[in-house]
């Protein structure tokens, strides 16, 4: 087996993988868009746009050539973003063989199909999509490359194909790697998460405080639980490390892109000025898009993605999204996370 790995792409989770992977002793190419971000890291060894002050190990060699990336690689981990992935998918096919492990770590659907990425790159690369192996889990990648603990979990329902994941990514001194059969749960758990992180942001950019925000956080992993037994996801994984874990780590902390967009929502400034501002993709944007039509799609209530999507795409005042959320009829709390599908899964 080879000792070559190839990300794609260059942006701030890719990196850091493709760290994790060095750390591991694999030597990694890493593929850029650009050349000038290529040679950046080849030379300086750092992806300042991304990742500023972080020093990538040497083992690490960036290309803005694809074929060149993938030429005798064991494996290949995609991380584009959810709007560029079949185009990134597309543009890997040639050079991509039916031997290679194929792991994505990007977590949105693909608006307009609803579709999930790991369907998107099963189609594009014509490959089963049992196969495709999805990484996911409570981590953010600027708190990855400097080492600290933390712990994801690899899905596919190619249990060998989960394995050689693990075995790729575990690293026993700060990366920790589970396995789970349930793809579906985990790419769900991945992206609507960040719908509930925006909708988080946004409440503390309003100053509602801790109650309001731990009230939204747990009624949106109701939302998330409820939208994902619909789609076929085992409801379990919602409380493991893809679903409540990255909802915390997302809703609650600085590091997280869809919590600081949500937070300037909150504060008055509108989604292009919020888009404008910041330096990398915000998929809970687009993931709100997507639920919104998913809802409707298969008749599932999702209050607060609703509301959001209002916010985003309608100019909605926030201040009156939450009063909407408010004033719903009363409800009751079991009831609402569905407790048949709860034992049928426990059946």
């Amino acid at each position: 087996m080879s000792d070559k790995v190839t990300v794609l792409v260059a942006g701030s989770w890719g990196t850091a993988l493709a760290c994790v992977l060095a750390d591991n002793g694999f030597q990694v190419s890493l593929w850029t868009r650009t050349s000038e971000q290529a040679a950046e890291i080849n030379t300086n060894h750092r992806n300042d746009r991304y990742l500023p002050d972080a020093e990538l190990p040497a083992n690490i060699t960036a290309t803005s050539d694809l074929e060149e990336a993938m030429k005798g690689t064991a494996a290949v981990i995609i991380v584009a973003p959810s709007k560029a992935m079949r185009d990134v998918c597309k543009q890997l096919k040639p050079y991509y063989e039916h031997d290679m492990l194929c792991v994505h770590a990007t977590k949105g659907f693909e608006v307009g199909t609803l579709k999930r990425m790991s369907t998107v790159i099963s189609e594009e690369l014509e490959m089963p999509d049992q196969d495709v192996v999805v990484l996911s889990g409570p981590s953010h990648a600027e708190e990855v490359v400097k080492r600290m603990p933390t712990t994801v979990v690899v899905a596919a329902a190619n249990e060998k194909a989960a394995a050689a994941a693990q075995t790729l990514f575990m690293n026993e001194e700060y990366f920790r790697v589970y396995t789970n059969r349930d793809t579906t749960g985990v790419e769900l758990a991945g992206a609507l998460k960040n719908i509930i992180a925006l909708g988080a942001g946004l409440s503390d950019g309003l100053g509602f405080g801790d109650n309001a925000k731990a009230a939204l956080l747990t009624r949106g992993l109701a939302e998330m639980v409820r939208v994902g037994t619909v789609l076929g996801a085992n409801p379990l994984t919602f409380s493991g490390l893809a679903g409540i874990g990255d909802l915390v780590v997302t809703g609650t902390s600085k590091h997280s892109r869809n919590w600081r967009a949500g937070y300037m929502l909150g504060q008055g400034k509108s989604l292009d000025e919020v888009m404008d501002s910041m330096n990398m993709v915000v998929e809970g944007v687009r993931s709100t898009q997507a639920a919104h039509d998913m809802s409707r799609h298969h008749e599932v209530q999702m209050p607060i993605a609703e509301q959001l999507y209002r916010v985003l795409f309608e100019q909605a005042d926030p201040r009156t999204a939450v009063e909407a959320l408010m004033g719903r009829d009363p409800k009751n709390e079991m009831e609402s996370m569905k407790l048949e599908t709860w034992k049928q899964w426990h059946a």
